[in-house]
């Protein structure tokens, strides 16, 4: 009788690196091919996936092949950047990395490792940041949402604010707050959006047209854009209702195409039809169940149907919407996982851990089965 097979190892084991950093990782962002972790001790870590001597798998006939690693990862390149904790962390439009922190300093590190403060607010947090592709970049302050790019403006909001986000364009702000999301641009007076409770994150769909949010209340509350009227303080015509989870949504992603919302909060990844959203409609389920701990971080590859996952218990998997099929990235232990990020060609994978571990694992699209899709739909499984 011949034995079962050996599992096959995470993918991380055999395509990637780690680092152990002695601080969690609250946060990665990709300027290119250079990952920056934000740590819980002010510094921010910088690293690829690739190096000279890393592993690689290339195409053969019938298949492909991995050829091992002939040296070690360098290490990252690490900067002291605050002196406190780094609380959040984003990548510039014009290349770099914005982090806050509880030092009241909003900071800009290069690539190399070079940083300068860009403000400063003694004796306040730099909770949040958020940078838009269009050059406006945004900072929280308790109540306060400091922007900066073509001049400098400030928007105060009725409480704390809990999550921010631009859309595609980087021309509008989602700003999250107590019973509200408001929305920011640069030509037009805030609007602003009724929740039921409290919002803790935020996506847009890729075209801008639907905007939702996790709600403390262990569900999802949304708005399609189209049916908000110019100037509303209220509820919407537009309004979406999602719940059913045992726990916080903490962590959404939009496919690609903006027909698939993938979020965290349950013991699999919840994936809902947005193609369009339709009221009463189930959500669809993948990934691996967890016991104990659900999904805490989700993020969708940015141009196919591939979700990466990252569960409490530090394991990171590869699932697709509505299949069981998954592969592994990482493997469980070292604490739940904290930041996971997709760089934007789709071909390299970030993940840290509240433990302390920053990982990068090379992802070619060669790995997997999966035809060009800009849909959102299913295809092939990993």
């Amino acid at each position: 009788m011949r034995p079962p097979a050996a599992p096959a190892p995470p993918l991380l084991d055999v395509l990637g690196a780690s680092w152990a950093l002695g601080a969690p990782v609250v946060g990665v962002a990709w300027d290119g091919d250079v990952a920056g972790f934000g740590l819980g001790d002010g510094s921010l870590a910088l690293g690829r996936a690739e190096w000279d001597g890393a592993p690689r798998l290339e195409p053969v006939e019938g298949g492909t092949r991995l050829t091992q690693g002939a040296s070690p990862p360098p290490p990252m390149v690490r900067s002291r950047v605050h002196d406190g904790a780094c609380l959040s962390i984003a990548a510039l439009a014009d290349g770099g990395f914005l982090s806050g922190g509880d030092d009241g300093a909003l900071a800009v590190t290069t690539t190399q490792g070079d940083s300068a403060a860009r403000e400063c607010h003694p004796g306040r947090w730099v909770d949040l940041v958020a940078a838009g592709s269009a050059g406006w970049n945004a900072a929280s302050i308790g109540r306060t949402v400091h922007l900066s790019g073509a001049g400098a403006r400030q928007v105060e909001l009725p409480a704390l604010v809990t999550a921010l986000a631009f859309d595609a364009t980087g021309t509008r702000l989602a700003m999250a707050h107590y019973h509200g999301v408001t929305l920011w641009s640069e030509d037009a007076p805030p609007v602003r959006l009724a929740t039921p409770g409290c919002p803790l994150s935020l996506a847009w769909s890729p075209d801008g047209s639907i905007i939702v949010c996790g709600l403390q209340e262990n569900a999802l509350h949304g708005w399609r854009l189209a049916d908000v009227p110019d100037g509303l303080n209220g509820k919407a015509g537009g309004d979406i209702e999602m719940g059913g989870y045992p726990g916080q949504p903490r962590s959404l992603a939009f496919s690609a195409g903006g027909g698939t919302l993938a979020t965290s909060g349950s013991p699999r990844v919840v994936c809902w039809a947005f193609d369009p959203p339709v009221a009463g409609s189930m959500p669809v389920e993948c990934g691996l169940p967890s016991s104990r701990l659900p999904v805490c971080q989700v993020a969708y590859h940015p141009t196919h149907p591939l979700i990466a996952a990252g569960y409490h218990n530090g394991a990171v998997l590869l699932c697709q919407p509505g299949s069981d099929d998954v592969l592994f990235v990482r493997g469980s232990g070292g604490g739940s996982v904290t930041a996971l990020s997709w760089s934007s060609d789709g071909l390299r994978l970030a993940i840290g851990t509240q433990s302390g571990e920053a990982a990068l694992v090379a992802l070619p699209l060669l790995l997997f089965r999966l035809p060009t899709s800009h849909s959102g739909q299913r295809s092939s499984a990993p």
